[in-house]
């Protein structure tokens, strides 16, 4: 089991009774953006250079955090997010007609989506010992069709998405929202994500949280750690 210490305390162990995961990067990663485009746009019958390719998504990152696209809150709002999206993945259209609405559908496609190794064993292990699980994700589409498409979503509790609660990663209040649908504890659940500044919430909400790598898909990146922290004790 986890351990807390404050300075000058003494070391607290902490029983996991329920596990948060996050969706993107932590148990499914997608082919990176660049790739995608080089292969949508072949597929189109536009082959296009590696070096265009990578300055598309480059770009196409840039204009989706810009202030006025962030303040449409496309997390928040279905609607927005299947609009904005290919309006953003279709700033290469001039070159390869198309390409924006064939991206899309490529980022959006369950299939597409890839397994981390120890995954789909992750939540088959904590559902056989009984441990809830939960998934929180900010997103303005139906990630659920990922978890049927790999046969997981017998395994998952509740999805708290942040397009269907309203609220987004860091507010502690998500977490806090996951923990008590699945009527866990905070203090007693493990939240493990990829992104410091969105699943840090997680610790603000009194949740003991761990950090695995982004990574390409189907590699290795820690997740399994999640079935080794609860099973202790």
């Amino acid at each position: 089991m986890p351990a807390r210490q404050g300075p000058g305390e003494q070391t607290v162990r902490v029983v996991i009774r329920a596990v948060l995961f996050d969706f993107g990067n932590t148990l499914f990663a997608h082919a990176p953006l660049h790739e995608v485009i080089e292969i949508e746009a072949t597929a189109l019958g536009y082959p296009v250079a590696q070096d265009w390719a990578r300055a598309l998504a480059e770009r196409v990152q840039h204009d989706a955090h810009t202030p006025q696209e962030l303040a449409l809150q496309r997390d928040l709002d279905a609607r927005v997010w299947a609009e904005r999206w290919p309006v953003l993945y279709a700033a290469g259209d001039d070159v390869v007609p198309g390409l924006g609405a064939a991206v899309y559908r490529s980022m959006h496609a369950a299939a597409e989506w890839v397994p981390y190794v120890d995954t789909v064993a992750t939540l088959a292990t904590l559902s056989a010992l009984g441990i809830p699980v939960g998934i929180v994700s900010n997103t303005g589409w139906d990630v659920r069709t990922v978890f049927v498409q790999y046969d997981v979503a017998r395994h998952v509790d509740v999805f708290v998405l942040s397009c269907e609660v309203g609220l987004v990663k860091p507010a502690a209040e998500i977490f806090r929202s996951a923990c008590a649908a699945l009527g866990a504890d905070p203090a007693m659940t493990l939240m493990v994500g990829d992104d410091p500044v969105a699943d840090a919430g997680a610790v603000r909400a009194g949740l003991v949280t761990l950090l695995v790598p982004p990574m390409l898909p189907g590699a290795r990146n820690g997740v399994d750690a999640a079935q080794r922290i609860a099973n202790v004790g």
